[in-house]
């Protein structure tokens, strides 16, 4: 790792830090490569200027943004105990509690060791025959020539699949009301994280963590009554709260999760299982819409995999160019845009000393788009996802669902519905991009399109 080419190193009282940002970034304000709202372009600047590591400060904070694969697999494994999450992700908790994304240490692992079994192979199987349903019903649904946004309606679909899979309910009154509360808290995300000890503040009669505590609220009444009706009837209804309900640490004392806790997850897997899902397929289908040879062997394997009855589980091993296409898709847009960990001591990375406190961020929008690991990098290439050419590269150059201890539990649901849904919808139909939009990410807790993705349904040849 010592041996990476011509590492710079700046001393300041006894450490060793990357090149970066000579000012504090505030300072930069007036700067193209610095909005508030959008991190990924201070992440391109400092990569294209730096390379592999950046410094920089906010207030008297150090932050180094991280490029190099071995330096990332050091903080997410090799010294994982020496890192925290970091503040943008813990401020995550004032939503979400203590659930899977934001919970840290003893309280984590517990948490993971309970939620487990919902996440089980042959649990989450049993749901793939919703995702197909759902998707069959979209299908029928459109019409030939009528524009839809496709960001809008992947949210909608997937919407229709956590309703039943989560509490297994259709899209009633109660989900629209966590959606519509859960999109008005990730509106005042920016805000959120931007606030320095926001946490600390949520009392005082701030415009918008007023309109956070109410939106809060307003969940917590929905999600309390939800798990309330599912305890008192003490029934499996197949579904993952039901699952969550009747779960038991095995390993310490036989003991379940409290009211509060499983409200965590629950909120925790609604937003997951919801937005990554939803924005995965619309970025999908976009890149399909726009590269045409790449679509044509989409559906050359469907019909041949197919044949034209709706896919099953069982098909999944052979649709191995729709994963393909799904890999290469979330490799230019991965939902899950950025993590970050805090040193809770003095860390040595390569020829690096980095204090105590400092903030550590690593991009899979960044770094799955280097040029060292993926030529021509923004060309989608659904061939970079060949079981060769993945063996062929290091494992954190591609890490969508995160990585380590910390490795998203959905991840096998997440992969199931992206499949089944994009083969039973490409079965019928193509999308076409309506020449002249704005296609623009926004880097929200999930990378969405910030103004949606306009498209026209055609019809395949063949296709009923």
């Amino acid at each position: 790792m010592n041996d990476a080419p011509n590492w710079i190193v700046e001393e300041r009282g006894g450490y060793r830090f990357p090149p970066g940002l000579k000012l504090n970034l505030p300072l930069y304000l007036s700067r193209r490569f610095f909005r508030v709202g959008n991190p990924i372009l201070l992440f391109e600047h400092l990569t294209k200027t730096y390379g592999k590591m950046a410094h920089y400060r906010v207030g008297p904070s150090d932050i180094v943004l991280v490029n190099e694969p071995e330096f990332i697999r050091e903080i997410l494994i090799v010294q994982a105990q020496s890192f925290i999450k970091e503040r943008t992700q813990k401020r995550m908790k004032i939503l979400l509690g203590e659930g899977l994304i934001t919970s840290d240490g003893e309280s984590h692992k517990r948490q993971r060791r309970i939620a487990a079994p919902a996440f089980h192979r042959q649990r989450i199987q049993a749901y793939g025959s919703i995702m197909v349903q759902r998707a069959a019903a979209m299908r029928a649904a459109w019409r030939e020539g009528a524009e839809i946004d496709v960001s809008t309606e992947m949210m909608r679909l997937s919407l229709e699949v956590v309703a039943r899979t989560l509490f297994a309910q259709e899209v009633t009154g109660d989900i629209l009301s966590i959606n519509h509360e859960v999109d008005a808290i990730m509106k005042l995300y920016n805000f959120l994280i931007a606030l320095p000890r926001a946490e600390d503040y949520l009392h005082l009669p701030i415009p918008g963590l007023m309109r956070f505590r109410r939106a809060r609220k307003r969940l917590d009444e929905v999600v309390y009554r939800m798990i309330a009706e599912h305890r008192a009837t003490g029934v499996d209804r197949g579904d993952l709260l039901s699952m969550l309900l009747r779960a038991r640490d095995e390993e310490q004392d036989n003991s379940g999760m409290s009211d509060e806790q499983i409200r965590d997850e629950v909120l925790t897997i609604f937003l997951a299982g919801y937005e990554t899902v939803a924005n995965a397929l619309s970025w999908t289908w976009m890149l399909l819409g726009q590269n045409p040879e790449a679509e044509g062997k989409l559906h050359e394997e469907l019909d041949r995999v197919l044949g034209g009855r709706v896919p099953a589980l069982d098909d999944l091993p052979e649709l191995k160019y729709t994963e393909m296409v799904l890999a290469e898709s979330m490799r230019l847009y991965p939902p899950a845009w950025a993590m970050g960990r805090q040193a809770t001591r003095d860390v040595a990375l390569g020829p690096y000393l980095l204090p105590v406190g400092t903030y550590f961020f690593f991009s899979q929008y960044i770094i799955q788009r280097s040029a060292e690991h993926y030529p021509d990098p923004l060309r989608f290439d659904p061939g970079r996802f060949t079981p060769e050419r993945k063996a062929a590269r290091s494992k954190f150059v591609y890490f969508p669902f995160g990585a380590g201890s910390r490795q998203c539990i959905g991840e096998s649901f997440a992969w199931m519905e992206v499949t089944l849904v994009l083969a039973t919808l490409a079965q019928r139909w193509r999308l076409r991009l309506i020449p002249g939009q704005k296609l623009e990410v926004q880097p929200k807790i999930t990378l969405r399109p910030k103004y949606g993705i306009r498209m026209v349904p055609e019809l395949r040849v063949g296709a009923s």
